[in-house]
């Protein structure tokens, strides 16, 4: 119950151990083709999205890589990890990189926001969608509006909502998208996709030198015209993400987003019934997350009693990160994960609190979870 690599179905992992097939062959070419077809639904964009051989970090480092060189102004906005990782990776092409970071846990403020987009005037402005380090959901429809009226750039981390939750990147105002093969996709780890809008190709056709080789989007687009990729594919894994895709079809996104906020709102209603407290302070344009909630520890337990009181019950889930280590425990809920995975885990948490004395009578949990998952 982590936040990637989730479980990965059966028939995903039987799809990686068919037989090898020539990259450059029409097989390949079709079945990539196809992925392409799915992976626009899911982003539900207009553009076609490339497939990299590589995690989500490596499409992050695309995107940057691909738009910004020295002369490049950019914008970090962050309120965790990963937001913070934009602004790690863009320091490395250019020293022109403003953050405006949040407290991790607190929300973006849109005033602070036009503030930043005043004084700095970037060219590229970038912002996780979904901070799975603390468990929320931030304001991307509002911000890419205040992107656009600045005319920037707009690159949007979707690693943790694109096959998840409501994301459609072109209607939030990503100029450039990102997911994770391991993530709400459900596929195992080790690929990424991005999406690129018509501005964004503008901007990366300007700068001309300094691009990745390996991730040179400008590659990629042209290899998509004779349905390949420019250097040699993960074979295996377009396999699994093939599957993947093809297990999301079949859900249906509409069903698919549902099932997951109502399981990220399960684990949230079984936490607050057991007295515990949600980690994010939320204000008004953001959310609780709907792929992975955050969790105060209470003082009864330390993080190693919790997770390791939730592994002997047969449960995995995530501790903090970083300065958030030993403060808050993180159960997710994406990929292809079911409701009684959800009632076990929140069962096992409400053992570990009642072994430790943090309540009282074990049932109040269970209880709501239950409740909410009915709905399902």
């Amino acid at each position: 119950m982590i936040p990637g690599p989730v479980p990965v179905l059966p028939r995903i992992r039987e799809a990686m151990s068919k037989p090898m097939i020539f990259h450059r062959g029409d097989e390949f070419g079709t079945m990539y083709g196809e992925i392409v077809t799915l992976l626009r639904t899911v982003f539900q964009t207009r553009n076609d999205p490339f497939v990299l051989s590589g995690s989500g970090t490596c499409a992050m480092e695309a995107a940057i890589g691909n738009l910004v060189d020295k002369d490049t102004k950019i914008l970090c906005i962050a309120n965790g990890k990963f937001g913070e990782r934009f602004a790690d990776i863009a320091g490395r092409y250019t020293a022109q990189v403003k953050s405006l970071n949040t407290t991790w846990g607190g929300s973006i403020d849109l005033e602070a926001v036009k503030d930043a987009l005043e004084s700095n005037n970037p060219d590229v402005v970038t912002m996780v969608h979904n901070e799975t380090s603390t468990g929320i959901l931030n304001p991307a429809r509002e911000v890419g509006k205040l992107v656009k009226k600045h005319d920037a750039v707009f690159v949007l981390d979707c690693v943790t909502t694109i096959g998840g939750d409501e994301a459609p990147v072109d209607d939030l105002g990503a100029d450039v998208a990102i997911v994770g093969s391991q993530k709400c996709l459900g596929a195992p780890p080790g690929m990424s996709a991005i999406s690129v809008s018509d501005a964004a190709w503008a901007s990366i056709r300007e700068k001309q030198t300094n691009r990745p080789f390996y991730m040179d989007l400008e590659a990629y687009k042209k290899s998509y015209g004779k349905n390949q990729t420019p250097y040699t594919p993960a074979v295996p894994l377009f396999f699994a993400l093939r599957e993947a895709l093809e297990v999301i079809k079949e859900e249906g996104m509409e069903r698919r987003i549902k099932r997951h906020r109502t399981l990220s709102k399960a684990a949230r209603a079984a936490a607050t019934s057991l007295g515990l407290s949600l980690f994010p302070e939320l204000n008004e344009v953001s959310n609780y997350s709907n792929t992975v909630t955050a969790i105060n520890i209470p003082p009864a337990l330390t993080d190693v009693q919790l997770k390791g009181g939730m592994k002997r019950r047969g449960i995995i889930v995530a501790g903090g990160q970083a300065e958030l280590k030993g403060k808050i425990f993180r159960i997710a809920s994406m990929g292809n994960i079911t409701d009684k995975d959800m009632l076990k885990t929140v069962q096992a948490l409400e053992e570990v609190l009642l072994e430790a004395g943090a309540i009282k009578a074990s049932g109040n949990g269970f209880e709501a979870a239950k409740t909410v998952l009915a709905e399902l």
